[in-house]
Parts: structure tokens; C-alpha cells; sequence
């Protein structure tokens, strides 16, 4: 597809022990189903064309012969099918039977790869029947009157796609495969399994699924045999598992009496991308170099799909399950409590200064200040919390930052800057009925002076408060709000900063009363520098995300743009789509444009932003995650974003 996307099928067809015949017609079925839904790479389970459980059945000539001819069945009606194909079968090699995944594509077989490792213990005998892919003597084997490429050794590429085979039991080694096949480049595992059944054997079998493709840093389609294979002493529950790079895309149920199907869309851009960065992967590369087989196959683009069968989350910073987010909020706040607690040890302080104006992100560094002196048995009394009225205040934001800092007992000065800022504005000739640039900035300076010498005088630390989304827009006042001694929400996206209030709320302070009520009015309180006065009513007048766009949309193109490399025609692509219904086409291409302008002409911010520490996988510290140079052009970007 494009954008780099590959649907994927994991199936789990019907069997009947040794009925060849049967088994490929079940295959055909599934394998035209899986095509019409789009599916390019289709995976069926070990032994799909004679069932696993066959015995020593598989000594029998009628069976190895059937099987063959079944797969000329199948081969046959590949014709039709815009994929690649994996069945599993035994194929006669030289003095041996091999167990074997066969790839087919349009009509051919690709290739035949045998199985390694082949399990002799507890109810697993099959050394009894077949030989490892290491005695193979030969590189090569005739099938279905085709002379095909035969090893351990293949990989099956078309364009950027590359696919890596691997058999069961390979999977549960020590070092599989597929990790060799990802060093050469294979991008998609597939897995074609017979596991069977026991208590406690699916959740491991999942996380080593998990791991694998997280260690391939691939994506890994896994399809197992289920209904039909023989209960003599085991049961088969069938599995079809697609995982990308440590996540399920999708997973089936188990225990079906029927065929299982699961397809996702993979993202190999995204793979490509991690390799990309993760140098340690191309240390594995240099030092764990097998040569392999590149076979090569062609798919026919099928465009961009309507539906994409993958997650895609509109808050990618915020995880979308409940318990999961209530477990990241604490864990997310624990290490900027450790952060900002270390910090403290280290200089041997006792006092911090921090402006709160009763927004989301001063609420947030004020709640995390909080557990950092309780943690280093220090009398919250040493945090010095400044309300600092200026010409946008509106007693709602007030009245919530002067309870916040009541209710969690620190010291509280305010300290208008009013009367500062009309000065400044008298000796530097701006008349302030004018609303522009040197209105606004001069009210951040002024805040930040009055902190830094504050600090100065109690011997403490400005605690800063911005977060991980102004630094990426740049929206905050250089040499103002932008700076402090530690920044505390520095790597804490907006949308995720609202969850993190909401989860205080709501847990650490449940049932407190004084504290509850006023963090969810916080969290419900429009976002606002406040530096333009309010309405006649006393409303905010002055809201963010109608001058520099909605923080959602933003933290979306953020997320894609750091943690993936997306260029913007693909952000605007996955953007139409996760927020479809929210927001036109029109108004996602616009914000992102802003979004590409502004990050750009804004990094000399972000190149000297404070300390602050990294939470999550994206972070701007010049330090770390982010080394972008102040001048770089964005014409590239917003080309792009133009012709979109």
C-alpha cells in the first residue's frame, strides 16, 4: 500500500489429518478471502497441507506425494492473489523429509524453508520424522515441476518489503532465526507454528512473540494449528497473532471450531525508521552477519486504504486503556519527582520559587514540587508559590491557585506585575493600548525576573513550569517563561499534562476536598497565557489553541514527526483519519502547516532550554533526544504541506 503500509493475514484453516485435498481447499478458501480483503502477506499454520499431527504417517510416500499435489492446487490458485503465501508441508529432500514453510506468489513457488530446530522432548517427537534444516546438503529442490531455491538461508523481498521464515520451535530458542533475518534486512517475520495447548503456555507464547518483534524491531505474523488437528493426547486452540516492534496489532480468540483470520496493517516506515536511530542495531548487524538469499517477488500497489486495520490513536502520548493510564500517570510523575528531588539533593537546597497562575502546567509542577519535598522529608513551607497578577488575569485562575497552594500548605507571596510592566513600558516608549508581541513578553519577562531574584533572595531554584508541547511550538517568551533552574514538565506533552492533573484528582487526593474540586476546575479551565485582558464577564479572552491551534492535533504531529520520521504527507494522512469526524481535511492541513513553521523557527529556544527530564520516548532536549541546528530551512516541510 502506500505510505509503506503491508496488510497481513495470520489464518488458522480447518484440517483434517492426512486429507491433503481437504486441507488445500480449506487454504484456497482462506487465502482468496484474505486477497479480496487486501492482504499481501498471507500466513498459514506448520503442516497446514497435511495437518501437525500426522505421526509417522509422514514416512508414507501417498502422504508426502498428496501433499505435493495439493500444493500445486494451491499454487494454481495463487494466480489470482495480489500477496505472498506461506504453507507448511513436508518436502522430500536429499535422504530426508524436511518440515517446511513454501512460499508462493502469483502462481510460483518462491522458495522452501525448512525448520531448524526441531523439538524431541515431552510430547514433541519430531526428530523421529524429520531433519533439520543443518544436514541440508542441498540449496535447491524440485517442487510441483519447479526448480526452487530451498534454506534456512531466503529472504523474500518486493521493493521495500522484505519477509524472514521461521518454524515453530524456532521461535523459542536461544538466539531464533529470524533474529539473523532481521540483522540481513527482513523487515516481516512470519511464523508458520503447531503449538499445542497446555495451562499457562499462551501467555508465555505471547510474550515471546512480543519480544521477538521487538528485538527484530520487526513486525511478526504468527499463525498456529487449531480445529481439526488431532486430540489423541493434545489439543490445538489455533493462534493468529500480528505484532509490531513489542505490540499485538491484533490477536485472535482460541478454541474456535471453525477458520480464524486476523489482518492488520504493518508499517514498515516505522521499523525502518527505529532501526534507523537504534545504532545498536546496526552494531548487531556488523557482528552477527549471516549470508542470506534474496528472492524476489512482485506486489501490485493497492493505494491507500479507506480503513486502516492497526491502532491509531488521537492521543498517542496517552495511553488509551484506563488502568494502563492510571499506572503511566504515577509512573510519569514518579520520575519527575525523582527528577526534580535529585536535582535538590544535589545542590543542597531547600526552597524552590515557582510562578503558579492556576493553569495546567504550573498545577502540575506545583503537585510534582510537593511529593519532591515530602520524598526528601523537607517542610513544604520551603516552596514559595508567586501569584503575579497582570493585565489577562481573571479571578478563576486566581481563586484556583491561591486554594492549590492553601490546601498544600506552602508559602504564598503575589506580587503584581501591573505597575512593573507599565513602567517598563513608559521607559521603552510602547504604548500599551497596543496588544502585540512587547505587550504580551514584557508581562513574561517581568514574571520571570520577579522569580529568578526571589530565588535569589530564600537561596532556593526557579522550578519551570512549560511543557514538552510549548517547547515544540516555541510558544513561550525566550528569555521569559522559557527559562528557569529545572524544568520539571519538560518532556510532559500538553494532552498528557491534563491527564496527570486529572489523575492527582482523582487518586492522590481523592476525597480530599479542598484539593479535588479545584484540580478539576484546572483541568477544565480553557488554556491560557492570560496576557490579554479578559472579557467584560470576566472570561478568558485570550485562548491558545484559537492562536496557535488545538494541543491534540499538535501532539499527534509531534509524536509522528520525532518518534517516527513521518514526513508531513503521511502525518496528514494518518491525521485524517484518527481525528476523522473532529476536524476537516482543510483544518488538519493548516494546523500543520503552523505546526512545521513554527518548529522549525523556533528550535534556538529548545537549543538552550533547561534541564528538565525526559518521560517518555520523544523529548527536545539539546542534551538528548533532539540535536537540530537554529537555522535549518523548513521549506522542504512546508512545500510538502502545500501540496497536500
Amino acid at each position: 500500500m502506500d505510505y509503506d503500509i503491508i496488510r497481513v493475514a495470520a489464518v488458522v484453516p480447518r484440517v483434517n489429518v492426512a486429507d491433503c485435498s481437504f486441507n488445500a481447499k480449506e487454504i484456497v478458501e482462506q487465502m482468496l478471502y484474505a486477497g479480496n480483503k487486501g492482504a499481501q502477506v498471507v500466513v498459514f499454520p506448520e503442516m497446514s497441507l497435511t495437518a501437525y499431527t500426522c505421526g509417522d504417517l509422514f514416512f508414507q510416500q501417498e502422504l508426502l506425494a498428496s501433499a505435493e499435489t495439493a500444493l500445486g492446487e494451491i499454487r494454481k490458485a495463487s494466480e489470482s492473489v495480489n500477496a505472498i503465501v506461506f504453507v507448511g508441508m513436508p518436502v522430500r529432500g536429499v535422504n530426508a523429509v524436511y518440515n517446511c514453510a513454501v512460499a508462493l506468489s502469483r502462481g510460483h513457488i518462491l522458495g522452501v524453508v525448512p525448520k531448524t530446530y526441531l523439538p524431541n522432548y515431552k510430547e514433541f517427537y519430531e526428530k523421529r520424522w524429520f531433519a533439520s534444516s543443518t544436514s541440508l546438503v542441498q540449496d535447491q529442490v524440485e517442487l510441483c515441476g519447479e526448480i526452487v531455491p530451498m534454506g534456512c538461508d531466503l529472504l523474500f523481498r518486493s521493493g521495500d518489503l522484505v519477509i524472514g521464515a521461521e518454524i515453530c520451535e524456532d521461535s523459542w530458542t536461544a538466539i531464533p532465526p529470524s533474529s539473523y533475518a532481521a540483522l540481513a534486512g527482513a523487515n516481516v517475520i512470519v511464523n508458520l507454528s503447531a503449538s499445542n495447548e497446555v495451562i499457562g503456555k499462551h501467555g508465555y507464547l505471547c510474550s515471546l512473540v512480543k519480544q521477538q518483534s521487538a528485538r527484530c524491531m520487526a513486525a511478526y505474523v504468527y499463525a498456529s494449528a487449531g480445529f481439526g488437528e488431532s486430540s489423541t493426547d493434545l489439543v490445538f486452540a489455533g493462534n493468529a497473532i500480528v505484532a509490531e516492534n513489542g505490540a499485538f496489532l491484533t490477536q485472535s480468540d482460541r478454541f474456535a471450531d471453525g477458520p480464524v483470520m486476523t489482518i492488520a496493517d504493518v508499517d514498515i516506515e516505522r521499523i525502518a525508521n527505529d532501526r534507523r536511530i537504534t545504532t545498536s542495531f546496526a552494531d548487531s548487524m556488523e557482528l552477527n552477519r549471516k549470508p542470506y538469499r534474496l528472492v524476489n517477488f512482485t506486489l501490485d500497489s493497492v493505494g491507500a486504504c479507506d480503513k486502516l486495520l492497526r491502532p491509531l490513536h488521537r492521543y498517542p502520548f496517552v495511553p488509551a486503556d484506563g488502568k494502563l493510564l492510571s499506572e503511566r500517570c504515577e509512573e510519569i510523575i514518579n520520575i519527575q519527582v525523582s527528577g526534580l528531588a535529585r536535582r535538590l539533593s544535589a545542590i543542597g537546597c531547600k526552597s524552590v520559587v515557582m510562578g503558579i497562575s492556576g493553569g495546567l502546567d504550573s498545577t502540575l509542577a506545583l503537585l510534582v514540587a510537593a511529593m519532591a519535598f515530602d520524598r526528601l522529608k523537607l517542610a513544604r513551607t520551603g516552596i514559595v508559590g508567586i501569584t503575579m497578577p497582570g493585565f489577562g488575569t481573571t479571578g478563576r485562575t486566581h481563586a484556583n491557585a491561591v486554594t492549590l497552594m492553601q490546601a498544600l500548605g506552602i508559602t504564598i507571596k503575589e506580587i503584581s506585575i501591573k505597575g512593573a510592566v507599565e513602567r517598563h513600558f513608559s521607559d521603552i516608549g510602547h504604548d500599551p493600548a497596543v496588544q502585540d508581541v512587547v505587550y504580551e513578553n514584557s508581562q513574561a519577562r517581568e514574571r520571570t525576573q520577579i522569580l529568578m531574584d526571589y530565588s535569589n533572595k530564600v537561596g532556593g531554584i526557579v522550578v519551570g513550569t512549560g511543557d514538552l508541547s510549548e517547547s515544540a511550538l516555541g510558544w513561550a517568551t525566550y528569555n521569559g517563561d522559557h527559562m528557569s533552574m529545572y524544568g520539571v514538565n519538560a518532556g510532559v506533552p500538553k494532552t498528557l499534562v491534563k491527564y496527570l492533573v486529572k489523575w492527582f484528582a482523582d487518586v492522590y487526593f481523592a476525597g480530599n476536598e479542598s484539593i479535588s474540586p479545584a484540580l478539576h476546575d484546572i483541568v477544565d479551565t480553557p488554556i491560557s497565557p492570560e496576557l490579554i485582558p479578559a472579557k467584560e464577564n470576566g472570561e478568558i479572552k485570550q485562548k491558545t489553541e484559537d492562536l496557535v491551534g488545538p494541543y491534540e492535533l499538535h501532539d499527534f504531529f509531534l509524536y509522528n514527526m520525532l518518534r517516527h520520521g513521518f514526513s508531513p504527507r503521511k502525518i496528514y494522512w494518518l491525521a485524517s483519519r484518527a481525528f476523522e469526524g473532529d476536524y476537516d481535511d482543510a483544518t488538519i492541513k493548516k494546523w500543520l502547516k503552523t505546526f512545521m513553521r513554527r518548529f522549525f523557527n523556533q528550535q534556538f529556544k529548545r537549543s538552550c532550554m533547561p534541564d528538565g527530564p525526559k518521560v517518555g520516548s520523544v523529548s527536545l532536549s539539546p542534551r538528548g533526544d533532539w540535536r537540530m541546528p537554529s537555522d535549518a530551512a523548513s521549506a522542504q516541510w512546508i512545500k510538502e504541506c502545500d501540496e497536500l
